[in-house]
């Protein structure tokens, strides 16, 4: 239990710096794409094509044709982050909050009563129009923003409180990456898809022959993400499904490595240490036992969250910025104020801040109320109902499904500026309000005796 709570503390500092990061990218892509002299240059920069080529082959292209840059952020960079949510999503169901079912259900109902709902409203504002198949864009929860909004707040929020958004946050994720995975699809290339189910099941053979090489599950995940884009199937899907694959189990148990560390220790002498203190070269002798030290401290963390602890200062301060950068971008100049309030915009604004609302906490009201699960650890009611707010800010994963819906069709592209411009103004007033109420509805200093996160 302490090893879950230490795990959470760290993963929730990790996306909130990230969320600082991706909102100083999002404020300059609008920026940028509005000024006369780089707007073309903004527009024109993601067009170009990019190769990485061995001979004829080039693992950058789909189909033969090689990827633009704006494709190689939604379909190759994005695959690290899902594979890098892939890491998350199976290090809390092993021992992190999705590790006992009381502890989880929570946070799982809540987040599937924050899918539901919003696509629902999305419905029934959308119904017979052309973009009505956008209903899964407000389903999601953008756990970097949604956490950097809680941090502005500092000590003053509840740890429970924190844990139940990163929780929900997490299990959104899955919500999206299935519907990603069964509507997202075009025409399935089998072929490719059983040479990638095969290069799968050899990544699964590696863990359970215990193959603990980080390079071998990322190389054969490289090619495994090239199949999936030639399949048909979203390439993102095959990042959680290499992460799936990665071992979680170390191979020196802790209590091993101790005693593995005192027993080449003891090989330095009183004479050694002296020695060392004088002189910065070593023995061949000095230099194995150190060897042997480092290599067992490799061994003693996990491939999992080795690759999960790496890759999330690349993720959240470079993979998701730069995406933002990229696709927040709304030219303002052809926007009239009325499609705000109409079309696709109003339909994605009303899913985040009045769905998500009232998925998240009546869901968690019903399950609360039936016993089900206990209310989040020094919270209060208004507390939570200030957190459901938050949970509409949907912004990642918000912007790549409705890529993934309107994207690659000049017919389309109004759809998809007023689909990112629903996004950005849903996002800011969940953002907005939830930062409100949780500020009017939180004690105005911290307790003393409760544990917070700095």
């Amino acid at each position: 239990m302490a090893n879950a709570f230490f795990i959470a503390r760290k993963t929730i500092k990790n996306h909130t710096n990230g969320g600082t990061v991706l909102m100083v990218a999002t404020a300059l892509a609008l920026l940028v794409v509005n000024l006369p002299f780089f707007h073309d240059l903004y527009n024109g920069v993601w067009t170009h094509t990019i190769a990485l080529r061995v001979g004829s082959f080039n693992l950058f292209s789909h189909n033969g044709h090689p990827m633009s840059i704006m494709d190689f952020i939604n379909d190759g960079l994005m695959a690290i982050f899902f594979f890098s949510v892939g890491l998350e999503i199976k290090r809390e169901v092993l021992v992190g909050e999705l590790s006992s079912f009381r502890q989880a259900l929570l946070p799982i109902v809540a987040a599937i009563g924050g899918m539901v709902v919003p696509v629902a409203i999305f419905f029934l504002l959308a119904h017979g129009t052309d973009y009505s198949h956008g209903a899964a864009i407000p389903m999601a929860t953008d756990i970097a923003f949604s956490l950097g909004v809680l941090a502005m707040l500092g000590q003053r929020v509840p740890i429970g409180l924190k844990i139940f958004l990163t929780t929900l946050a997490v299990v959104d994720d899955i919500g999206g990456i299935l519907v990603i995975a069964i509507f997202y699809s075009g025409h399935i290339d089998y072929v490719s898809l059983l040479w990638a189910a095969g290069l799968l099941a050899v990544l699964i053979a590696g863990g359970i022959l215990g193959v603990h090489y980080k390079t071998f599950y990322v190389t054969i995940g490289i090619f495994v993400w090239f199949l999936f884009l030639q399949s048909g199937i979203h390439p993102t899907i095959a990042g959680v499904l290499v992460a799936f694959c990665v071992p979680a189990k170390p191979v020196y148990a802790p209590k091993n490595y101790i005693k593995t560390i005192r027993k080449t220790i003891g090989n330095f002498s009183q004479e050694d240490e002296d020695n060392l203190g004088n002189r910065g070269i070593l023995t061949k002798e000095q230099m194995n036992w150190l060897k042997e030290i480092e290599s067992a401290s490799d061994k003693v963390i996990s491939p999992l969250q080795d690759l999960e602890d790496s890759l999330h200062p690349v993720v959240n301060f470079l993979i998701v910025p730069l995406f933002a950068f990229a696709n927040a971008g709304i030219w303002l100049g052809d926007v009239n104020v009325s499609d705000i309030f109409s079309g696709v915009s109003i339909a994605i604004i009303a899913g985040l801040v009045l769905g998500k609302f009232i998925g998240i906490f009546t869901f968690s009201w019903i399950c609360i109320k039936a016993k089900l699960a206990p209310m989040p650890e020094g919270s209060t009611w208004s507390q939570l109902a200030a957190v459901s707010v938050l949970g509409g800010i949907g912004f990642t994963v918000s912007l790549f499904i409705a890529n993934l819906t309107f994207g690659g069709d000049v017919y389309m592209s109004q759809l998809l500026n007023n689909a990112k411009l629903g996004i950005l103004i849903g996002s800011f007033l969940a953002g907005f309000l939830g930062w409100l109420f949780l500020n009017l509805s939180l004690p105005k200093h911290r307790k003393e005796n409760q544990e917070l996160i700095s």
